[in-house]
């Protein structure tokens, strides 16, 4: 059965992106079906991925409105090896109109993905810098959620509150909800608050932070400008090699 996971932070800038385009890229090298959602209005997983989101027929926001079906959305992303379900800034006004549905409001991306969500070996939903109803409906459709974070002080501050907010949803809508995993990114191990940071998190959390820590990488900052995940900007970028031992660090997990 196939298994559906949220990259989320309501934090900015801690590279959920980039883990949802390099992780989804990494595990289908890995000979395994992905599907890509972005459900975040910049449209940068969208870009990353080599799709011109101001040039889309279809998109999530049409699929959450109801406009269309999940699979006439799906474009294929080559290279790559996996599909993609994209977006763009129309995602706001979308966003705009769920909030005044009457109900069922947070289960419309659960409901448009249940038809094809079998097809995939792995669902992997970037989310938007925000606990908003976007984002409540990734975790909401969502099996597991993947927790990108730098190893700063308010970084540290603003997990607590997500952690809190998977709780309540766990409580009140999805009970299968659970943390896959804390990802420590853009880690510069020079950095003596980063390690601070590091070893209060695997104080806290234990094994479900994951091993893999993804440094600083300038080729994985460049590679969203080529509109191709870092695996096939530079294979040997250390960035690169970060995101398969990830992939391969929850494969692993999965069996076990």
């Amino acid at each position: 059965m196939s298994r559906i996971i949220a990259v989320a932070n309501q934090k900015g800038g801690v590279g959920k992106t980039t883990t949802a385009v390099n992780l989804t890229a990494s595990l289908a090298a890995m000979r395994r079906r992905l599907l890509l959602v972005d459900l975040d209005p910049q449209g940068n997983a969208t870009m990353g991925c080599g799709v011109d989101k101001r040039l889309l027929e279809r998109s999530t926001t049409d699929v959450l409105l109801g406009e269309c079906a999940a699979a006439d959305a799906i474009v294929t992303v080559d290279p790559g090896g996996f599909d993609l379900l994209p977006c763009n800034q129309d995602l706001t006004a979308a966003e705009v109109r769920l909030l005044n549905l009457p109900a069922g409001r947070e289960h419309r991306l659960e409901q448009a993905l249940a038809p094809v969500r079998e097809r995939y070996d792995l669902v992997v939903i970037d989310c938007p810098p925000a606990l908003n109803i976007l984002t409540l409906n990734a975790l909401v459709a969502a099996d597991s959620v993947l927790i990108p974070m730098q190893c700063e002080y308010y970084a540290l501050e603003g997990l607590s509150g997500l952690v809190a907010t998977i709780e309540q949803i766990r409580a009140a809508v999805n009970p299968r909800l659970r943390i896959e995993g804390i990802l420590r990114t853009m880690f510069d191990p020079r950095n003596n608050l980063s390690n601070d940071v590091s070893a209060q998190l695997i104080q806290h959390f234990g094994e479900r932070v994951f091993r893999t820590i993804i440094p600083r990488n300038v080729r994985l900052a460049e590679a969203p400008s080529f509109g191709v995940p870092a695996l096939f900007h530079d294979k040997d970028s250390r960035g690169a090699l970060a995101y398969l031992a990830l992939a391969g660090e929850m494969v692993r997990r999965a069996e076990n």
